[in-house]
This record gives structure tokens, C-alpha cells and sequence, in this order.
């Protein structure tokens, strides 16, 4: 066991599959002899071959709707989109095809791609590159959406998704690439998904995020307990099919609960997320459910994202809010 990024935690699990599996192809824009824009599939290619890791045109339509055909006939697709903001030019395979394949051909057919793609804001990226669009996808029935908070997540949940016979869509947030390390296990491992965890233990407030909100809970949570407040984090893992099971026996443990994210408060999961809660677990309540978001306004430029994203800062003031209530 080493200490690893969860740039290196991906690329052990993608090495894995490569090796075990010969029906797993890897593909996108750049990911061959490059290594990918973040150097996740650095030296796959080589190791591998050109025909199982390869670079394709700057055409996401063509990668998204190549993996249609390529999953009907046995392989298990592992595409790459470059940016999350560039799969709105692949939607129709996504939702026309991904997610309805099963359905379409009575159980005949199964889908198992598994399409990753980084997202996410603080690292001051041109337009279109950080956006969060997983509360869109997040609405399309038939999908899974899977998104890692840390390198050992990272590598068990991508693992995980590449062996599933469903649609995966697998988030890897830009920020967390490189900035936090983790110590991952050399063989290989699955964390399951559909299943949220418990990442700190608390009595007095639940906090449930994912990706990057993850850290910023911990670290309101870190400040919080110098004032005797509690702070249980929900890590939510996959955010499509939610585990509503978990969050419920929390939030039955706390009696309060704070939502974070970093899409915008329109946009991403939270919303669904309190709408659940509020009817499955209203009478557990001490408090109204409240959330931290970006503000609705569409992704800003590099010099103002700091003044835009979430923080640490936004999480503690929303949970002395509902803990005072």
C-alpha cells in the first residue's frame, strides 16, 4: 500500500481492467501517447496497445455514439469526454441510447460503458471546462452517476463501474486531481456503488455532499467541533441511484441537516436530495433542511470563480444555522 493521487488511484484501476479484461477499450481525445489533458492514462497506450487505449477526432458524438455499437457487441467501453462541459454535444447517446438500451431490447442487450470525465471549478480553466452538469444527467433514468471524493474511492468505484452492466457516467473533479493523497492498496479492490458512507462521525448536524464538497465539509467540521457542534459527513458517492437508506438513518441520528454542493442552487442534486428527505423523514426534523450551492449565474471567469464556489466558510454558516434554529 502507497500513498497515491487520485490521478494515479484512476490510472491503477484503468491499468487493472486493461489487464484483466480484454473486452475493456479505452478511448478519447488525447489519451493515447499524451496520456490524456491530466495525464490519467499516461503510459496505458504503450503498455497496452493502440488497439485497446486510442485516441479518437475531437467529435464527442462520434466517441459516446461509437460506444453504443461497441457495447452491443460485447466490449466494455471505458470513453473518455475531456471536459464534462463538452458531453452536451453527445447527449443523444446518452439519453436516447445509454439509458434505455436494456429496456429497448427486452433484456438482450446491456450497456456496460462506463464514459469519464473531469468537472469541477478552482483551478481557474477557460469557459465551458468547469462546469457542473451532473444534476442534468443525474435526471435521465437508467444512468449511474459515480463521483469520487478520494484516490481510494476513486479507484474501487471506477473498478466497480467498469465491471457493472449499466451505464456509468464517472466524474473525476479537477481540483482533487493532485491536491490530496491517500494511501490505495497495489491490488485491486471495489468499493460498491449505490452505496453513500459515513466519512465523519457526528450527533448534532448532517452534512451530505460530493466530489470536492466533501473536503470542505471536513474541514467545517474540524472548525465546528472547537464550538462543541457535532458534525456528521455524508459522503453521497453515487448520486444516481441515491442511497436514501443511509442518509435517512442519519438524519434520524441528527435531527438536522445541511446539503452541499458546488453546482449552482438550481442545478445539481441538492434539490431532489431535500425534497426526499422532507418526505421520508420530516417528523425526525429538529430544523428546516438547508443547502450551500454556487449562485445561479453561469460559470464565472478564472479571476472571480474563488468569490463564486462554495467553501468551508458557506458549510459552517449554514450549519450554525440549523443548529440554533
Amino acid at each position: 500500500m502507497s500513498e497515491k493521487t487520485i490521478v494515479q488511484a484512476i490510472n491503477d484501476a484503468l491499468d487493472y481492467k486493461l489487464q484483466t479484461d480484454e473486452n475493456v477499450l479505452m478511448y478519447g481525445e488525447d489519451i493515447g501517447p499524451n496520456g490524456g489533458v491530466f495525464r490519467v492514462t499516461d503510459g496505458l497506450q504503450a503498455k497496452h496497445g493502440v488497439d485497446r487505449v486510442f485516441d479518437t477526432p475531437l467529435a464527442e458524438s462520434g466517441i459516446l455514439g461509437m460506444s453504443v455499437g461497441l457495447a452491443s457487441e460485447g466490449f466494455r467501453p471505458v470513453p473518455e469526454i475531456q471536459f464534462l462541459g463538452f458531453i452536451l454535444e453527445a447527449m443523444s447517446p446518452v439519453t436516447a441510447q445509454f439509458s434505455r438500451m436494456r429496456y429497448r431490447m427486452a433484456g438482450s442487450r446491456s450497456m456496460p460503458i462506463t464514459v469519464r470525465a473531469p468537472y469541477g471549478g478552482g483551478v481557474h480553466t477557460p469557459e465551458l471546462h468547469s462546469d457542473s452538469l451532473e444534476g442534468i444527467l443525474a435526471q435521465i433514468p437508467g444512468i449511474r452517476i459515480v463521483i469520487p471524493s478520494n484516490p481510494y474511492d476513486a479507484k474501487g468505484l471506477l473498478i466497480s463501474s467498469i465491471e457493472s452492466n449499466d451505464p456509468v457516467i464517472f466524474l473525476e473533479h479537477l481540483k482533487l486531481y493532485r491536491s490530496i493523497k491517500q494511501e490505495v492498496p497495489e491490488e485491486a479492490y471495489r468499493v460498491p456503488l449505490d452505496k453513500a458512507a459515513i466519512t465523519r462521525e457526528g450527533t448534532d448536524v448532517t452534512v451530505i455532499g460530493y466530489g470536492l464538497m466533501i473536503g470542505e465539509a471536513l474541514k467545517a467540521a474540524n472548525e465546528l467541533e472547537k464550538e462543541n457542534i457535532s458534525v456528521e459527513v455524508l459522503d453521497l458517492r453515487t448520486i444516481a441511484p441515491v442511497d436514501m437508506e443511509t442518509i435517512i438513518e442519519s438524519v434520524k441520528k441528527t435531527g438536522r441537516v445541511v446539503v452541499a454542493q458546488e453546482a449552482q442552487r438550481q442545478s445539481g442534486v441538492t434539490g431532489q436530495l431535500m425534497s426526499e428527505i422532507g418526505e421520508r423523514a420530516f417528523m425526525y426534523l429538529e430544523a428546516p433542511i438547508s443547502r450551500v450551492t454556487a449562485p445561479d449565474s453561469v460559470y464565472p471567469f478564472g479571476a472571480a470563480e474563488s468569490e463564486w464556489l462554495p467553501d468551508h466558510q458557506d458549510i459552517i454558516a449554514k450549519v450554525k444555522e440549523v443548529y440554533d434554529f
